[in-house]
């Protein structure tokens, strides 16, 4: 969708500086700008020579506007090149078009403006809300129901009962309500623990390729409005994440653990069963959260097992004196054997 630089500018209650009649259809990184392209500059961001002039339009602060540039001044350019990305392409709604493939169960409620490509199935008694786009080979169980404009990409599985809100965008290959790992032990032989339950996942909660979610044993695993899950992703059975959760790709989340709102996760980490981060924590790269561990507020955390971020740099700092400590250690007990065999022959002596 294009914009001028005049209209933009007023949609995100910020000013403009230079023409505003010129024209922006695309956002961009510098080194694609062309006429057309919105492209921002933040604090410690790079210019390469002669791009601003080529650029439609710049996001940036004042301070670091390029002289005789066309711009917007933004105090946080980056939030607003995001804000401003999503006018210039706006999520797609569907048009209602179906394709011969598709195929849906009698029972099955379509909404209007409902996309279905090709070889998508659609279960018995599964609602999908209006203007929803499911793409190729998306599986829709019996009992699902999907609220209004959701995205699901291709070979998306959603297992029966599952429930989506508004918005919801799940990328290629996520599957939503398997059953989750949960078998007691006989005394001979693994005997399955019931996988009755659901997921839930509310408004505006984006999902990435090949993540899974797992339904709930006897209850609900929810995933809260506005949460962000990246690619290979895990999440067990019965975990509760909160409102605006990002989690980095390759985490593993084991049953019963409870994120809360806005925390932070960062890529590879793992989490133990029933353990708990508090609203707001930041838990960094390949940390691991043991179980029944409590991470709190308002701290940085990182290492195995997790602590905070202060905690973890002091001891990697002496992790990597360990060969001179060893060694320091080594000379003392060798130190010390030689005083007590001196000891030894001034006592029988």
């Amino acid at each position: 969708m294009d914009y001028t630089i005049s209209e933009l500018a007023t949609r995100l209650g910020l000013r403009f500086v230079g023409d505003g009649a010129r024209v922006v259809r695309r956002v961009s990184g510098w080194d694609e700008a062309d006429e057309f392209s919105l492209v921002f500059l933040e604090k410690g961001g790079r210019v390469p020579a002669g791009v601003p002039a080529a650029a439609a339009c710049i996001i940036a602060p004042e301070e670091l506007l390029p002289a005789g540039c066309h711009a917007i001044v933004s105090p946080k350019p980056k939030l607003d090149f995001a804000r401003a990305a999503a006018l210039l392409a706006p999520r797609p709604l569907g048009q209602g078009m179906r394709h011969p493939t598709a195929v849906v169960a009698p029972e099955a409620e379509l909404e209007e403006g409902v996309d279905l490509g090709p070889y998508v199935v659609v279960g018995a008694a599964a609602r999908i809300g209006a203007r929803s786009i499911l793409h190729a080979g998306s599986v829709v169980g019996a009992g699902c129901v999907l609220g209004r404009e959701c995205i699901l990409h291709p070979r998306v599985v959603l297992y029966p009962g599952t429930v989506l809100g508004d918005r919801v965008t799940l990328h290629a290959g996520a599957v939503i309500g398997g059953d989750g790992f949960g078998y007691v032990f006989d005394g001979s032989r693994q005997i399955k623990f019931p996988q009755a339950g659901r997921v839930v996942i509310e408004d505006d909660v984006e999902i990435g390729c090949n993540t899974t979610v797992d339904r709930g044993s006897l209850g609900t695993t929810r995933i809260a409005a506005g949460s962000k899950i990246d690619n290979l992703v895990q999440v067990a059975h019965n975990v509760q994440i909160g409102r605006a959760v990002v989690v980095a790709a390759q985490t593993g989340i084991s049953g019963s653990t409870v994120i809360e709102d806005f925390a932070v996760i960062g890529g590879q980490v793992g989490f133990g069963d029933h353990a708990r981060v508090e609203a707001g924590a930041v838990i960094g790269s390949k940390a691991g959260v043991l179980p029944g561990k409590i991470v709190r507020a308002g701290e940085v955390y990182w290492g195995v097992p997790v602590r905070p971020l202060r905690e973890y740099k002091r001891l990697n700092a002496l992790f990597g004196r360990l060969p001179e400590m060893k060694e320091s250690i080594d000379q003392l007990r060798a130190a010390v054997a030689r005083l007590e065999q001196k000891l030894e022959k001034l006592g029988g002596g």
